[in-house]
């Protein structure tokens, strides 16, 4: 969450300066002569600590320092008599010290300070002094108190009398406080008060208790003793108030004083209380209601809050009412306060002193600390009530006026300085000030200034145009200039000029505005797990001229970063988060002249504690509850609680689930299986993860049952042909629920009316031997233990075994054979032969061969089932492969075993349309031409007449007119030529048989091959590459004239003739102009040849092995290689392929070192 913190601050620092502005006075500055002024006082009513020393402040200012002297109980205070009475140095506080003796009591009274010099008196508030009292508790012995239940009651406190009153609370001996509620609570007195008394309230230590502030202790009552008397049937009472008592009171309350209405009220059942005000409504702003509505309370009262108060107690019985009538008094408060005159001579002036109170107050005047009317008269001063008027006034008629307001709530005093000057205007601030502003916000630019008579001031900016002052600005009679709304354009120098008839003086401010500091991405809540890592973001935005600097807080507390916390331009990193790291942080962007801040809450999850105090009660044969205590789920709620058991007779030390319960149960009844000796653990679990389990609860042994559960998975099946073995799951070690289980078995044929038989035993499997084949049974199971037999199981039917079927189907045959499928046909068995459960007629089958030449095929064979009962069914063979003869025989099966095998049968399928090509490639090897290459499909499905290509341009979306090729079956390969280089294909393949097109393989030209091939004949049209070819060129000819230089030197060494060798054509036709279908290794060409585009391959021109006799050559010392070697023109070479003799030019290289 973003908070504009550093704003808002800026923004209460500007209202209270502007308040400040409104009143602010002209001062005379403290080096010209003028009377005292008090500038610092104690309260007036001021209550001490009688462990401390006694200090009562009285400070002020005057031109000369002004003297003190004090009065106590309204006569003179001498200081000097009493040794423990001090005055501090160039001030008028009081310092009473008792390190000698003496006791505060004797120093408590009416203090007031007197400040002097020679231009008049300044008197201080008259200041009570008291000293704090906490008296001890009287001791009382307290009669126990017996009551009926359902009766009222009120235990009463009477604290004793301190200074100031001590604060109440009740609490027990254990230092508990009562709990309070709508039916028990403590009245504004202190008093306890039951507005009906129940059984449980019978205590005997209700005790009341004092809490002093000033001295810091606690005292406390001897405590109650509470005995209810209960009976088996309370009766109910209407409601009837405790307090206050009758129908109506009163209340009497200052104004700006907290106003407290108290309505207690007893009944059974307990009665409610609400609150109305007759004639008007209750003041929602300042209202607030306490101690479960009994206590009406208003802030800050004012005159419109008196009236008549009515409290409503009511319950089901009825209702009763209380008045209570207000009076808000008032003592006296300012209307208009006094303030400090600068007259010059001969100039008017007055005082005005106006206050209000109730009742209404008196005003009273005195001239330096003495009564105006006993004062030497003053032709130029007239008094009118609470003005007084000056008229033409001279120099040296100044003094210091006291204005007293008074009645019988309190009083006010104020100083006024009447000061007669004669001075010409003088600034009194620091010159060419520099202010610097945030845009946007109010702006206060000041010109203390002082001068008699009052000057005019003006402001001027840039030293151009008249005053300023109207929209938005203002200027204040203390000289300061308000700009309502600072924007860019108001940056400039400002003048401010202050004329009286004695002279003139200026002052220049030179103004700034910047751009605001803000947080723009603000830190934002987060809930992370522990271990992980927080981040905050803290982006800042600011004006370029102003120094930022960011800083985080944690709690209101400076952040350190340790080796842990990271902190960046714009984030604050927490790796591996704790619980210490839980908190609220706060980051801090401030510049010289503004701040912005912004906090988010950081709250650290983690998988909750173990809950604690397992306990097992209401303990049943087949139940027990338990309870335990959640622990800590570290902000992360509790969402289930799971309950986990271990017993010690099957599985030891094996915990398994029990059950789960929502998160906000600690106490279930748990469902329990019989003879299990039990203990319980809990797991607590949050959106976090699981906690650890709980510490084992004690054992419970549950007692022992006969079994619940019938046999699960009961069956009979023939593992021979003469048995049947009846099989069934046995029960869970949970299910036995006593010692000693076993089952009886029970079977029977069915519908042969045999009576059943039976077995007992402790497997889980029972077979029963010489059966009849396949013979259906009736079987039934029943688990047994020591407490006795569980329930019966209802019948399921078995078999016994199995044999193999006797009859083979017969005429088998097929029909309607095309490429892919056909219809097969067969005379179904006899039923009765099967000897067992019919399952199939299992068709075997397999593709002996390919009518393609030389294909060779995979002869597995596949299975095909068929159910059906028809005397002579059909059914639809497909997925065969076209073009190939099959064979296949037929079964008829049952869950064991295959009948014998049915007659035979060979059939043919038809040609098909081919698979695609094998693979389908295209190569850019030149600029202007594309190379295809492709190999024969797999599956031929036939016997192949060529290949379809089609194809077309392609441009983005855009597709051109489709174009078609053929080819003889034989050709694998194909070039198209390119009309630009930017052309691209798209191409779609197919192999061809009779019957039509087989699947297309499809590919597209490559689109980066071009670009590639385009850059690279870019680069060899640059004129660098070819200057460097041909520097290559003419070294490479060098080192050849060399090499012929030195073949003079040595012997000739004859190279072996090299013959081409004939090659078979890749691919030959039969003489029936059909394709022989070879396998890809019948088309390699001999190791070393190489196939050039026209198909043709001859024989690589070079070969270490023909150089040199053997292959043995000879080297110097110097590894260079000695001899030459030539090469023999091949008689049989046509016409354009000889090559003339040349010597290599690495031997060359060497043979020239």
């Amino acid at each position: 969450m973003s908070g504009q913190g550093g704003h808002t601050a800026l923004a209460l620092v500007s209202l209270l300066l502007l308040l400040w502005r409104e009143a602010a006075t002209i001062e005379v500055p403290q080096d010209l002569k003028q009377p005292p002024t008090i500038i610092k006082q104690s309260v007036k009513d001021y209550i001490v600590d009688p462990r401390d020393n006694i200090i009562i402040e009285c400070e002020a200012k005057g031109n000369p320092v002004p003297t003190f002297s004090w009065r106590r109980n309204g006569k003179f205070f001498n200081i000097g008599k009493d040794p423990r009475v001090t005055m501090r140095k160039r001030s008028g506080t009081l310092e009473i010290g008792f390190r000698s003796g003496g006791r505060p009591e004797d120093y408590e009274g009416e203090y007031q300070c007197f400040a002097s010099n020679e231009f008049g008196v300044a008197l201080s508030n008259k200041i009570l002094l008291q000293v704090s009292k906490a008296p001890l508790w009287p001791k009382e012995v307290l009669e126990p108190v017996v009551v009926p239940e359902g009766s009222s009651l009120i235990l009463a406190c009477n604290p004793p009398p301190g200074l100031p009153p001590p604060l109440t609370f009740w609490m027990n001996s254990a230092m508990i406080p009562i709990p309070q509620d709508k039916r028990v609570s403590m009245g504004l007195n202190g008093d306890l008060y039951f507005s009906n008394v129940l059984a449980k309230d019978s205590h005997t230590d209700y005790s009341c208790n004092a809490r002093f502030p000033f001295t810091h202790t606690i005292q406390q009552k001897n405590p109650f003793i509470l005995k209810v008397q209960s009976s088996r049937k309370v009766a109910e009472t209407t409601p009837t108030f405790l307090s206050p008592l009758g129908t109506e009171s009163s209340k009497m309350v200052l104004r700006d004083e907290e106003l407290l209405l108290e309505c207690i009220a007893a009944g059974l059942p307990t009665p409610t209380i609400k609150w109305f005000k007759k004639g008007g409504d209750l003041p929602a702003q300042k209202v607030k209601f306490e101690k479960f509505n009994k206590t009406l309370k208003i802030i800050n009262v004012s005159e419109e809050d008196a009236g008549e108060y009515v409290c409503m107690a009511n319950n089901q019985l009825g209702s009763v009412r209380h008045s209570i009538f207000v009076q808000v008094k008032a003592a006296p408060y300012w209307l208009d306060k006094p303030t400090n005159l600068v007259l010059a001579p001969d100039e008017n002036g007055r005082l005005v002193c106006r206050a209000n109170g109730n009742p209404k107050p008196n005003i009273q005047w005195l001239i330096n600390g003495q009564p105006l009317d006993s004062a030497l008269p003053n032709p130029s001063r007239q008094v009118l009530g609470d003005t007084i008027i000056f008229r033409s006034v001279q120099m040296g008629s100044g003094a210091v006026y006291q204005c007293n307001a008074s009645n019988q709530h309190g009083y006010l005093l104020a100083n006024a300085l009447v000061s007669v000057l004669d001075m010409p205007p003088r600034m009194l601030g620091p010159k060419n000030q520099l202010i610097r502003v945030i845009e946007n916000n109010r702006t206060f630019l000041d010109c203390p200034f002082f001068g008699s008579p009052l000057p005019v001031l003006r402001w001027f900016k840039n030293g151009q145009g008249s005053g300023l002052d109207g929209g938005q600005y203002r200027v204040y009679i203390n000289g300061t200039l308000e700009i309502r709304r600072a924007r860019a354009e108001d940056e400039g120098t400002y003048t401010c000029v202050a004329n009286n008839i004695l002279g003139k003086a200026d002052n220049q401010v030179r103004l700034e505005v910047k751009e605001a500091t803000r947080i723009v991405r603000a830190p934002e809540h987060q809930a992370v797990i522990r271990g992980t890592t927080a981040r905050f973001d803290c982006k800042v935005t600011s004006d370029p001229s102003l120094s930022v600097t960011v800083t985080w807080m944690k709690d209101d507390k400076p952040l350190h970063m340790g080796w842990r916390l990271k902190k960046n331009e714009d984030t604050l990193t927490i790796p591996n988060v704790n619980e210490g790291d839980e908190g609220t942080y706060t980051c801090t962007a401030k510049s010289d002249i503004d701040e912005d801040s912004s906090s988010a809450r950081l709250t650290v999850l983690d998988r909750p504690d173990p809950p604690t105090d397992l306990d097992l009660s209401d303990p049943a044969e087949r139940s027990v509850r338990l309870t335990w205590i959640p622990g800590n789920d570290h902000r992360s709620p509790v969402t289930q609680f799971l309950v986990q058991f271990e017993e010690d007779r099957w599985e030891p030390g094996r915990w398994q689930n029990l059950s789960s319960y929502p998160g906000d149960l600690n106490s279930v009844i748990l469902q329990l299986s019989p003879y299990v000796n039990y203990q319980f653990r809990v797991i607590a679990i949050n959106s976090v993860g699981l906690s650890e389990p709980s510490r084992p609860s004690p054992r419970y042994q549950t007692s022992g049952a006969a079994p619940d559960a019938i046999p699960r998975g009961l069956q009979g099946w023939g593992s021979k042909k003469d048995n049947m073995e009846i099989t069934w799951e046995p029960l869970l070690d949970l299910e036995r629920n006593g010692p000693n289980l076993y089952y009886n078995v029970w079977w029977r044929r069915k519908d042969a009316g045999e009576e059943w038989s039976n077995v007992t035993t402790v497997e889980s499997k029972y077979v029963i031997q010489n059966t009849e084949t396949y013979v259906p049974y009736e079987i039934k199971i029943q688990s047994w233990n020591d407490h006795g037999p569980g329930p019966m199981s209802n019948g399921v039917i078995g078999f016994s075994g199995e044999d193999e079927p006797t009859d083979a189907p017969t005429d088998l045959r097929v029909s309607k054979v095309d490429s892919t499928k056909g219809n097969v046909h067969w005379k179904s068995v006899d039923m009765n032969s099967i000897m067992g459960e019919f399952k199939e007629y299992r068709l075997y089958y397999w593709r002996e061969s390919s009518l393609v030449p030389g294909l060779a095929v995979n002869q597995e064979k596949k299975t095909k089932g068929f159910y059906t009962t028809a005397a002579e069914p059909s059914a639809i063979l497909s997925d065969l492969v076209p073009f190939s003869q099959y064979k296949m025989f037929m079964v008829a099966a049952n869950s064991r075993f295959e009948s014998p095998r049915s007659n035979t049968v060979a059939f043919t399928t038809k040609e098909g349309v081919p698979d695609a090509p094998k693979f389908f490639r295209i190569n850019r090897r030149s600029f202007d031409t594309i190379h295809l290459e492709w190999d024969k499909p797999l599956e031929p499905n036939g016997i192949l007449i060529g290949y379809q290509l089609k194809y077309r341009t392609v441009n983005g979306s855009r597709a051109g007119r489709p174009q078609l090729e053929t080819f003889f079956p034989n050709v694998t390969e194909f070039t198209l030529r390119l009309p630009d280089r930017s052309t691209r294909y798209r191409f779609y393949l197919s192999a061809l048989t009779q019957v039509g097109a087989g699947e297309v393989f499809a590919e597209e030209s490559p689109h980066f091959a071009n670009e590639a091939y385009i850059d690279q004949v870019d680069i060899a049209t640059q004129g660098w590459f070819i200057g460097l070819m041909c520097a290559i060129a003419l070294i490479i000819l060098i080192l050849l004239i060399v090499c012929f230089i030195k073949r003079s030197r040595g012997g000739k060494y004859p190279v072996r003739e090299k013959k081409d060798l004939p090659l078979d054509q890749v691919d030959q036709k039969d003489q029936d102009g059909s394709f022989d279908y070879h396998s890809d290794e019948d088309n390699k060409p001999l190791q070393g040849s190489q196939t050039s585009l026209d198909g043709n391959v001859k024989e690589s021109d070079d070969s270490l092995v023909d150089y040199g006799e053997g292959g043995d050559g000879q080297f110097n010392e110097d590894g260079s290689f000695i001899g030459q070697y030539t090469v023999k023109k091949d008689k049989d070479e046509t016409e354009g392929n000889e090559s003339s003799e040349a010597t290599s030019p690495v031997n060359a290289i060497y043979s020239l070192a």
